[in-house]
């Protein structure tokens, strides 16, 4: 349930693009960030950070694309997130004691997975990394492809290629769990 709400804006973003264009989809976008945003804090009763800092990306740039009529603005949203992602995991590999990505997988993952901090903060550098190609990759095509070509791109390509970059991470650090706390569970 929880991962159809986060695809929610996202979703009616593409189909509202689809029927009637960028700027409704826009205003589409913006709405479902603070609905899905208010929705989380009535299940759980707090504000998941991913969802605060995606409504504090779109509605700005959201209302400067509607406002100056400019769609570089939303475009420039993905580069904005997907930068402050990469800057966000290498500052946790170098302060704190476990980088964000040994976090985030430890919580996902509920068995003890056998993995250095060596490797945990290669697996976090591997994703800043990541999301400054992703980043870099979304500028390059608002920048150089049609409208259209950009949101079929970022509605669904970044997902699927997230998801082919997360899946063999997952299969492996599945590897990596203990037999004992497997057991366990």
């Amino acid at each position: 349930m929880t991962a159809l709400l986060e695809l929610a804006p996202l979703a009616a973003f593409f189909l509202t693009y689809l029927g009637w264009g960028l700027y409704p989809a826009t205003a589409v976008l913006m709405v479902g960030s603070v609905v899905v945003l208010l929705l989380h804090r009535l299940m759980s009763g707090r504000f998941k950070d991913m969802h605060l800092i995606t409504a504090a990306l779109v509605l700005p740039l959201g209302s400067a694309t509607l406002l100056l009529h400019d769609k570089r603005f939303i475009q420039w949203k993905p580069t904005a997130l997907f930068g402050l992602l990469a800057v966000v995991l290498l500052v946790s590999g170098v302060i704190g004691r476990r980088p964000l990505m040994q976090r985030l997988f430890m919580a996902m993952i509920p068995e003890k997975i056998e993995l250095g901090q060596r490797g945990w903060r290669g697996l976090n550098l591997l994703w800043a990394l990541w999301f400054a190609a992703v980043a870099a990759i979304n500028l390059y095509v608002a920048q150089n492809f049609s409208e259209r070509i950009w949101v079929h791109f970022h509605t669904y390509g970044v997902s699927v290629a997230t998801l082919l970059f997360v899946l063999p991470q997952v299969f492996w650090l599945a590897s990596k769990t203990s037999a004992d706390a497997a057991g366990q569970s």
